[in-house]
């Protein structure tokens, strides 16, 4: 093979080393595409908006009933009958327990002996007979022995005051009834009568809500024993001084109990709707948190790359919760799923339907 023929094949060869070459880096060019375009997450955004919605407090309390009275007579005395059990319905007006009759008779002779003595001095007063000293004095002991009758008659039988149920018999008949302290509340009686058909609950506010708090504001109630179930409250009563101590007020809540679910004693959450504002709402597993500490962020899709944003939280709302954060705008497309695996900077491909 001479010179010339062997340059021809040193050029050929050349050639044939350089095209596969070229085409080895293309196809691994190609490649490198394919496997960045992998590299993307898939994720799903939602727009952001703000919403509006009510500012709530919520304060624990204990249901009473709203009104209750320890039945007693005003002296101590025998008890004759008891005409009532604890949990009778009572209507108003009932009578629920008669005491011995004993002073009350001896109070009405008394009282008619009086009037008696009375005529007769009238009639001698009328003639001028008698000085006029002795007929006051009489006059006095007869009003005086009026009164003692009516008063001992008010208390001989014991009326209820309103419609309501027994919630408790500290006597039975035929015992003395001495008039000391026997019941948890530190009042003496025989029974005591509560109202139950309405309910009230008392709650200590912070003075800041004072501006807020009208009366017949409708107020939110949760009871755990029912925790399905949504009863209402209204304001009734706002008391005007603020304690000084803990810088609060007391508000008295009107509860409707007429189907009767409800028992004073039981504890319950009290819900104060305020004033409405504008908040951003997301799907609380939209927020992450930073593992080993309490910070909060989130990602939203900043041209196709994902930008983390730390936020802080506020109040829940069913499924969603309120964020906060200067860098979060309305019309920001923040990312609801998939954004676990990723992190700040990371392509993603949306994926919403």
């Amino acid at each position: 093979m001479n010179m010339k023929q062997k340059k021809s094949n040193y050029w050929i060869l050349a050639f044939a080393v350089g095209f596969l070459l070229s085409c080895n880096q293309g196809n691994q060019a190609e490649q490198a595409n394919v496997t960045e375009a992998q590299k993307k997450e898939a994720v799903e955004v939602m727009e952001l908006e703000s919403q509006i919605v009510f500012r709530t407090v919520n304060y624990p309390a204990t249901l009473e009933a709203y009104e209750e009275v320890y039945m007693a007579p005003a002296s101590p005395g025998r008890i004759e009958k008891i005409h009532a059990e604890v949990g009778d319905r009572i209507s108003n007006g009932a009578p629920l327990v008669e005491m011995d009759r004993t002073q009350l008779r001896q109070a009405e002779i008394q009282f008619k002996n009086l009037e008696a003595d009375f005529r007769r001095l009238d009639t001698l007063a009328r003639y001028g007979s008698i000085p006029q000293q002795q007929y006051d004095q009489l006059q006095t002991q007869l009003e005086v022995a009026r009164s003692n009758v009516e008063f001992l008659s008010d208390n001989v039988s014991l009326h209820a005051p309103f419609s309501g149920v027994i919630t408790g018999r500290y006597y039975e008949p035929g015992e003395m009834y001495s008039g000391a302290p026997n019941t948890q509340a530190g009042k003496a009686a025989v029974l005591s009568l509560a109202q139950i058909d309405r309910l009230k609950a008392m709650v200590s506010l912070s003075e800041s809500y004072f501006p807020e708090i009208k009366k017949g504001m409708e107020t939110a109630i949760e009871v755990d024993v029912y925790p399905n179930q949504d009863f209402t409250g209204t304001i009734d009563r706002i008391h005007p001084k603020i304690d000084p101590a803990n810088r609060t007020f007391n508000v008295e809540i009107l509860v409707n109990n007429r189907e009767g679910l409800l028992r004073p004693g039981m504890f319950a959450r009290i819900n104060f709707n305020l004033d409405q504002k504008e908040a951003i709402l997301l799907p609380s597993m939209a927020v992450l948190k930073l593992q080993g500490s309490n910070n909060r962020y989130l990602f939203v899709d900043d041209n196709g790359s994902a930008r983390r944003i730390s936020v802080t939280i506020g109040k829940r709302y069913d499924d969603k919760v309120e964020v906060f954060s200067d860098e979060l705008k309305p019309g920001a497309r923040v990312i609801v799923t998939g954004q676990s695996k990723l992190l700040d900077g990371v392509p993603i491909e949306v994926v919403n339907n």
